[in-house]
């Protein structure tokens, strides 16, 4: 396929689409969306909300044990938990419900950008002008307690003005979010597309 005198391969053409599909999914208006099916829990039960789909017919094989890393690079919309890092939660709570145990259901939650932020502690968080209460920290340190990790890039974290100790306990500060996925590639995770 040729456009302008530059040949497209049939990868860049895939990735052309996919990339303007997509774009197209974000202008959908949330108020379209119906979520009454989704209730949260039973992992999370203040946050993660899901679906139950009881005529899936795509089957998971059984003992299937899940390593899925998250991307997150966006900050949370003001006031309210970082997007991102409920995927993570919702990802474990619709695998729960079904049987996977959150412990063979392992996510860790990689970030980077201004998203560093958003897992800033109560005190760093005031501290900065953003308010009392870190509207993402609750549901972090909860996550956290059920095994999943977060794992802050730490030149994104420079380039925040964030310190370590300003961080939520439990996180993790890696070298950058670049060496994070190539580490916990080499240790079987998948990165979650979206």
């Amino acid at each position: 396929m040729k456009r302008d005198d530059v040949e497209m391969t049939g990868w860049d053409f895939t990735r052309r689409l996919g990339l303007a599909l997509l774009a197209l999914g974000f202008t959908v208006p949330a108020a379209a969306q119906d979520m009454s099916a989704f209730t949260m829990g039973p992992v999370f039960e203040d946050f993660g909300p899901v679906a139950d789909i009881p005529d899936a017919d795509f089957q998971i094989p059984e003992g299937m044990e899940f390593k899925v890393a998250f991307d997150v690079a966006r900050p949370a919309e003001e006031g309210k938990l970082n997007r991102g890092f409920e995927s993570a939660a919702r990802f474990i709570n619709m695998h729960d419900r079904i049987g996977i145990e959150p412990m063979k259901n392992l996510a860790a939650v990689v970030i980077h950008g201004p998203a560093v932020l958003d897992l800033l502690t109560d005190e760093a968080w005031a501290a900065r002008g953003k308010g009392e209460v870190n509207p993402s920290a609750e549901a972090v340190r909860q996550m956290i307690d059920q095994g999943v990790r977060f794992i802050v890039c730490g030149q994104s974290s420079g380039a925040q003005g964030v310190n370590k100790d300003e961080m939520l306990p439990g996180v993790e500060l890696a070298l950058s979010a670049m060496t994070a996925h190539a580490v916990l590639q080499g240790q079987g995770y998948s990165v979650n597309p979206f």
